[in-house]
């Protein structure tokens, strides 16, 4: 092989001499991320904690020191949503920095939980039409969170086929998940108009 096939090898798209230019930052991230993993020894050592107050101190010589410093009161809720608020930090972070189609997965990745706030939303207004935004919004996963004036259209939907879609055509045709939701309200208007025929 001569020094010019060697150049052209390591210079194409993908190649050896390209990777670090759109991918090499993020590996580099994630590979930071994966070495703040519990290790096998951290995570015996917490199962052995008789309290939360040991959990903390067990958990300060980990990457997840930081983030219960600022708690007094450490309840096992309290745990999950500052777990949850990292995860959910270092993911945003990775991709603000994503280029594609890394992007394009993990935007894939957050549809799933803005599917699962929209059900949530829906099923919450049907069963109490009363429910108010801010307790949804308290319930709802934060990957798939929507702005605030996007949540408020959903709650203010009519409970009705015709209310579905004009849930879709006003607020969720503009979201990233509305190509989803056309089609089953496609099948909740004919099952409609079926039923109203018969």
């Amino acid at each position: 092989m001569s020094s010019l096939d060697l150049l052209l090898a390591t210079t194409a798209v993908g190649g050896l001499a390209t990777f670090n230019i759109h991918s090499g930052f993020n590996e580099a991230l994630l590979r930071g991320y994966r070495l703040g993993f519990l290790s096998d020894q951290e995570y015996h050592h917490i199962q052995q904690c008789e309290n939360l107050e040991d959990v903390k101190l067990n958990l300060q010589e980990t990457d997840y020191g930081n983030f219960l410093q600022n708690e007094t009161k450490i309840s096992p809720s309290t745990v999950r949503e500052k777990c949850l608020d990292k995860l959910v930090s270092e993911f945003e972070y990775l991709r603000a920095n994503a280029d594609q189609p890394l992007a394009q997965f993990l935007d894939f990745i957050t549809y799933d939980y803005m599917i699962d706030n929209v059900m949530l939303i829906l099923k919450a207004t049907l069963s109490n039409p009363n429910v108010t935004v801010s307790s949804l919004i308290e319930q709802a996963h934060p990957l798939g969170r929507f702005k605030a004036s996007t949540l408020k259209s959903i709650v203010a939907f009519e409970n009705s086929p015709n209310g579905y879609s004009e849930l879709y055509q006003s607020v969720l045709i503009d979201t990233p998940i509305g190509k989803y939701f056309h089609e089953v309200i496609k099948e909740s208007l004919s099952e409609s108009s079926a039923n109203g025929n018969s």
